[in-house]
Formats: C-alpha cells, structure tokens, sequence
C-alpha cells in the first residue's frame, strides 16, 4: 500500500516512508492511498487477542515491512499494558459501556500509539544506522506517551514541546522527572496551538529534516492514526453481532486524531452508527459539527486540558476523505484556514457525526453523577463524554482516555474520594527537569541542534 499527502504535492511513499517521514514536505498529512475494505474479514476477527487483532490490522497497511517484524513491533509495544485485555470494555448499565484505554505506562490513550510508534522507530535506527531526532507538541498525554514510548530506544533524543502551567501538575511530571539524558521537555509560553503551529514551522524546513534526522510524534504521524483504529475494532467485537450496527462511539477528542481514527474504521467495515465530537469549552469542532463555519476562538485553559486546542491537525485528513482525495481542495482550505482563521466547508450533515460541549461548571458534576449512578470514577476528559444524551435502543460505547488519578485535585472535589496511582506516586519525589523556550521555529532549531549527541 502506498500513502499520499492531502494536499497533493508529494509522490505516493511506502509505509515506513510516511511514518520516519511524519509531516508531508507540502505541509499536508500523509494517508493511506485508498481505504481497504474489511468487513468481511473485521467479523472474524472476534475473540483474538489485542496484538493478534493488531497485527491483522496493521498487515494492510505496512506491506513493505516483514510480517515477523510486524508482529514483534506489536507484541513489544502492548506487553507493558496492565489489564490482560489491553483496552477493556467495561459495562455500567444497559446500552451503556465504557472502553478503558488508560492501563498504558502513562495511563492515557496516547499510549496505544506512541508504544508502537516507538517500536518502529527503533527499527528504522537499525535499518538506517542512523540517530534521529524525535519532535512532538503536547496539550498534556502525548508527550509523556511520546516519551515513555521511545525511553531506553538508542539512538533517540525526544524534544516535547508543551504549554507552560497548562497541562495538570502529574502530566507536567510524567515529561520533567524521567531522569533521562535523552529526552528535553520545552516549555513555552501560550497554548498548545502555539506550541503545534512552531513545531509545523520546524518541519516544513526540509534542510533542517535531514540535517537532524527529523520525525514527528504527534498525530500528524499516520502511525498514531492507524494504531488508534484498532481498539474501536476490538471493541466493536465485544458488543452481540445483532447489537453492532446500533453502536454510537462518543469520543472526547480536541486535536481530531481519536475519533478520525474510530470514523476511518468504520469506513473500512466496522459496524457503528455514527460518533459523537465531544469536546470540552474549547468548542471549535463542536462549533463546526453545529453550523458547519470552522473557525478559531480563544483558548481557555479548562479542566480537561488535554482538549484545550482551538486548530484541531486531523480534521485536514477527514476533510481529504469526504471530498474523495481532492487534494486541491483540501489545500486551498488549508491555506485560507491559515491566513484568516476561518473557512466555510461543505454542510456536515450525512457525514456520520454529532457533537457535544463541555465547559469547566458542568464537568465536576458529572464526574460526581456518574460515581454516584454507577459506582465509577472518570477523568475530566471522559466526563466530556457523559455529557451526551444517550439514545434508546442505541449501544454507546464512551472513550475513556485517560486514568482519573491524573487529575487528583478535580476528582476529590467532585467525589471526595482520593484516587491515586503508584507509577504516579513515585514521581512526586523526583525533581522537574524543563527547559522554557520562546516557541519560534528558529529557537526551537538552535535549542535541538545543541543538544543533539555530538
């Protein structure tokens, strides 16, 4: 299978290519060239193990890697996972289940991605021979992902990018307290949008890319897309075959990439009736799912900080998927999204979603319903999901992203109970290690070509 940038100014590349590669050279996102069709093929997939429904997944799409490889890069990336089911499915009520996607070392969604993603960049430093520098932006679960995936790689220096007193105190401490020489969380002043908009600055300096051996965590790599579609899949899998059509995924989501991954499964042959965009107060997409004006606001820092993003990066690749690959289309979008902030795009409706928003005065409530109907703790993030008016008849099935002891303070005012964690615990005796940095391109530059290994 070949890849294509959405916007077109690329030729098609290899797998492997489109993931050392992160960021296409035109600024456009890499996906895959046509969607397979897997429906058959998905409804068989019942009862394998989570690796094993991976490794069948993923053999569509990394054609130019050997499928001994494949399975290796799997089986490493999931091993750490603390519930024998990787992503289990937990049901709190009729029609009404939620999928735990926190038992990663960093308790976050991000994991299942970025544990693979670090997988196969060890692989490509062995092919290659090659060190590389790895380059994400963060609004709170990713960089701490992005680390721990790639902890202990040869060959790695990890820089992450991230908002300054913007993302919870045990996030920031998951990125600072590794006590690794290799890895330099950068502190910016602003939002997380300022800290992604430098970053695509830094990438689209093609000399720069090859001089540092450059690539891309953050989920404008097609490897964090195309690992996120497999626990929608297993999922889907858990819930009686006649029920499965009626499945409505709700997806607390800011930067788009979790619920695309979840809509291009369905494209692929995975039963769903549609998804649900829940965002928390930072409500562009909502915005958009409502009048169809895609347009930035203001970003207020919230309780679910992780969503606090206003330029979500994925929607681009679901823009190129319902125009039918015009990549001219896309590109003029991008560029008048760019230069004004706005831009009017074709009517939603059709298109398989709904929204919700979830602003900071509602989340402490629902965090507190929820424990009091069902006798179950969610984070802030996942609370956003709650805030949906579930459907008769429907099975809804709400993304849990992230282990509610990242967020201690919120949950014990809500519940009054003290939740914790011990790979949590044991960072609060280590000291922070950041490096504040104005977020421009060329100070980012200087800051990685210093520190790089000599």
């Amino acid at each position: 299978m070949k890849f294509v940038s959405t916007r077109g100014g690329v030729e098609p590349v290899s797998f492997q290519k489109a993931v050392s590669t992160g960021l296409a050279p035109d600024g456009g996102l890499f996906v895959p060239e046509k969607l397979p069709d897997l429906a058959t093929e998905i409804s068989s997939w019942e009862g394998l193990s989570y690796p094993e429904l991976c490794i069948r997944l993923f053999s569509h799409f990394a054609t130019d890697t050997d499928s001994a490889e494949l399975r290796e890069t799997v089986e490493n990336a999931y091993a750490s996972f603390d519930d024998p089911e990787t992503a289990p499915l937990r049901r709190l009520g009729e029609g009404l289940s939620v999928l735990e996607l926190f038992h990663g070392p960093t308790l976050a969604f991000k994991d299942f991605a970025l544990q693979w993603l670090g997988e196969l960049y060890e692989k490509q430093i062995a092919r290659d021979s090659r060190s590389i520098a790895v380059l994400g932006a963060t609004s709170g679960d990713t960089g701490a992902a992005a680390i721990h995936g790639l902890l202990g790689k040869e060959g790695v220096s990890i820089f992450i990018l991230y908002p300054d007193g913007r993302v919870s105190p045990l996030q920031e401490r998951q990125m600072t307290c590794t006590e690794a020489e290799n890895v330099f969380p950068l502190a910016i002043q602003g939002s997380f949008d300022d800290a992604q908009k430098s970053l695509k600055e830094v990438f689209g300096d093609q000399d720069f890319r090859a001089e540092c051996g450059l690539s891309a965590v953050n989920s404008i790599n097609l490897a964090r897309i195309l690992a996120q579609c497999a626990y929608y899949i297993y999922a889907a899998l858990k819930i009686p075959a006649e029920r499965r059509e009626k499945i409505r995924f709700v997806v607390p989501t800011g930067n788009f990439g979790n619920v695309l991954a979840g809509w291009m499964a369905y494209r692929m042959g995975m039963p769903a009736s549609g998804f649900v965009v829940a965002t928390n107060q930072n409500d562009i997409l909502h915005r958009f799912f409502s009048t169809g004006r895609y347009e930035v606001g203001d970003v207020r820092p919230s309780l679910a900080p992780s969503m606090d993003i206003q330029v979500a990066s994925n929607f681009e690749r679901f823009l190129y998927y319902r125009v039918d690959g015009d990549s001219s289309k896309v590109s003029s979008w991008m560029k008048e999204f760019a230069s004004s902030g706005r831009v009017e795009l074709p009517a939603p409706e059709g298109w398989g979603f709904t929204s919700t928003a979830t602003d900071d005065g509602e989340i402490e409530g629902i965090i507190r319903s929820v424990h009091q109907e069902f006798d179950y703790v969610v984070d802030p993030h996942t609370a956003c999901g709650f805030s949906w008016d579930r459907r008769e008849g429907e099975e809804t099935i709400i993304l849990s992203t992230a282990h509610p002891a990242k967020f201690p303070e919120t949950i014990e005012k809500a519940t009054g109970l003290v939740v914790t964690h011990p790979s949590l615990e044991e960072l609060k005796a280590k000291k922070i290690v950041k490096f504040p940095i104005e977020a421009t391109s060329t100070n980012i530059q200087d800051f990685i070509r210093s520190h790089l290994p000599s």
